[in-house]
């Protein structure tokens, strides 16, 4: 019997409509609507299954993505360009477009050879609510301290035992992860009324995460921002390994998953040149 074609998948989606990436029973997912475009073109069993689609991560109700990662083994052999197509045809109206499809190795898996995934949250300071930036972005309507913010992040970096920072219904096997990066970066708002209307990215970069992790770390460092805590505090909650020592969890409407890392392909071997 001959190997089914495994494609990779790059996927946006808004995570406005959706209970989050994967498939459950309470309301609609983006696997899901991946899964039932497929068997519009007919990738569908005799049974009448659809294909499994595997992501590369998890992402919760309302979070956005705009690099998520995911693979599927196909009955047929389709032009990554055509499935592309076809796939986007069936998601409509849905949010959610499939960005990229190539035909992947065998043994490729979207979720186990991930060796990066970067997440951005976004925060807009200011008085006004948000119209065309609603639900895609955390408004807050006082001056954020992004000096501070910074100063803060700098304590989490790093290998650390993160269980401060991790929702009680994680399933993760250990709290402990390395966090790469965590940057904090400001821009005047278009068009600001105030001279300290801002809208202020944090981009975290790691191999893999715990639940609520990165929702987690960015509530914390609003508080800083905002006065209510000092940069120093950061570094005791994370010592505390402590739930309760967290701050408020940001809502899921400000982040995206932005890209996952796989290694790179191994360069062509010059022994028969």
């Amino acid at each position: 019997m001959s190997r089914m074609p495994r494609y990779k998948l790059v996927i946006e989606y808004h995570g406005g409509p959706f209970r989050g990436w994967q498939r459950q029973e309470n309301g609609p997912s983006v696997q899901e609507a991946i899964e039932t475009a497929l068997t519009k073109i007919g990738e569908i069993s005799a049974e009448g299954a659809p294909p499994l689609v595997y992501g590369a991560g998890r992402t919760d109700a309302g979070v956005h993505a705009l690099g998520q990662v995911a693979h599927v083994d196909l009955s047929r052999d389709w032009p990554p360009f055509r499935l592309m197509e076809a796939l986007n045809f069936h998601l409509k109206p849905q949010p959610a477009a499939i960005r990229a499809a190539e035909l992947a190795d065998p043994g490729f898996h979207a979720r186990f050879h991930a060796v990066e995934r970067r997440y951005l949250y976004r925060i807009i300071a200011r008085r006004a609510p948000l119209s065309l930036e609603k639900g895609l972005a955390w408004r807050r309507v006082r001056p954020l301290d992004v000096a501070a913010m910074r100063e803060a992040a700098a304590h989490l970096i790093g290998e650390h035992d993160f269980t401060t920072f991790r929702a009680a219904q994680c399933q993760a096997q250990s709290p402990v992860k390395t966090l790469d990066a965590l940057e904090v970066s400001d821009a005047t708002t278009p068009g600001a009324a105030e001279s300290w209307e801002r809208e202020i990215r944090i981009e975290a970069r790691a191999r893999s995460f715990l639940h609520n992790q990165v929702r987690s770390l960015v509530g914390t460092l609003e508080r800083v921002g905002a006065g209510a805590w000092p940069p120093q505090r950061v570094a005791a909650a994370l010592e505390a390994r402590d739930r309760a020592a967290c701050g408020p969890v940001a809502p899921p409407h400000g982040l995206y998953l932005e890209t996952v890392v796989y290694p790179a392909a191994p360069a062509p071997s010059t022994d028969a040149l």
